[in-house]
């Protein structure tokens, strides 16, 4: 049986939140290139990119 809706949508947001946070961990020693890559990422990561990309000053 596979896994209901809701149960696949909580483990794409907790997936999400890890690579996040990974990029945020690299945040620091990332240049301005390597910040513009990691924006991109998010983009097509996440429907509330913009508001991630504020807050991490990427852009």
């Amino acid at each position: 049986m596979s896994m209901s809706q809701r149960k696949r949508e909580l483990r794409a947001r907790r997936k999400r939140r890890e690579k996040v946070n990974v990029m945020k961990a690299r945040l620091p020693q990332a240049d301005a290139a390597k910040k513009a890559v990691y924006a991109e990422k998010l983009r097509k990561m996440t429907p509330g990119a913009e508001i991630l990309i504020k807050s991490m000053e990427l852009e």
